[in-house]
């Protein structure tokens, strides 16, 4: 199989396996993107659910590990931060369509919210007495997993979407604009077939965004490659 050919039976025979256990722990993704949806349009959004939501989405996803500071906060601390998410400003993001990835403001609505998310979660970080004198930024593989799972709208970079991107030669494991331009256009290069899969994939009654589609190709193409 080529790559194209790889991706879509990665995602197609991941998201089958999601559908045959009601509650998989990967499912935790698919209730924290539509409870964020339903909150855009919400006038008086429930913040402390929100925040228990996306808490355990990313402690499902990987993001409380023992050697992580969020395992030493409760699940409130990103009050703040879906607060933040749930602006007008950043409606542009939601389901976002690799196509829109070449407008300037919705790339500079990505930079904002990133700059803003690692601004924070820093600050929380070195709250803590033992991540004090921490150098490293917050990592992309944080905030990227905050965005896919609250918005949708770009690839978690972690081990195994890096590693895969890399692999399959589609763009570079760095979270960049010219990264996701790349992946972007391969996305559009093979637009008709990659619609198609989506098309058939539902979150609730929502469609999975597009970059949801390549996040789990390529990503769930390592992991099972190396199982």
């Amino acid at each position: 199989m080529n790559t194209l050919e790889h991706i879509i039976a990665s995602a197609t025979t991941f998201y089958n396996n999601l559908k045959t256990d009601k509650n998989g722990r990967y499912r935790s993704w698919e209730h924290c993107y539509k409870c964020f949806h339903d909150a855009r349009y919400n006038i008086d959004p429930d913040y402390d659910y929100l925040s228990l939501q996306l808490a355990f989405y990313l402690a499902s996803w990987g993001m409380y590990r023992g050697s992580s500071f969020l395992l030493q906060k409760d699940y409130k601390v990103h009050a703040p931060v879906v607060k933040e998410i749930l602006d007008k400003r950043y409606d542009c993001l939601f389901g976002l369509e690799c196509r829109d990835l070449r407008k300037d403001e919705v790339w500079n609505c990505l930079c904002l919210l990133e700059e803003d998310l690692k601004q924070y979660y820093d600050d929380v970080r070195r709250s803590i007495e033992e991540f004090a004198d921490v150098k490293k930024e917050i990592s992309d593989t944080l905030i990227t997993k905050i965005m896919m799972g609250t918005l949708g709208c770009v690839p978690a970079y972690d081990r195994y979407f890096v590693e895969g991107v890399k692999d399959q030669k589609i763009t570079s494991g760095i979270y960049t604009r010219k990264s996701l331009l790349r992946l972007a256009e391969f996305y559009e290069e093979n637009s008709e077939k990659l619609e198609e899969v989506r098309c058939s994939m539902k979150v609730y009654d929502l469609p999975y965004p597009q970059m949801k589609l390549l996040d789990m190709g390529v990503g769930r193409l390592v992991l099972t490659r190396n199982m």
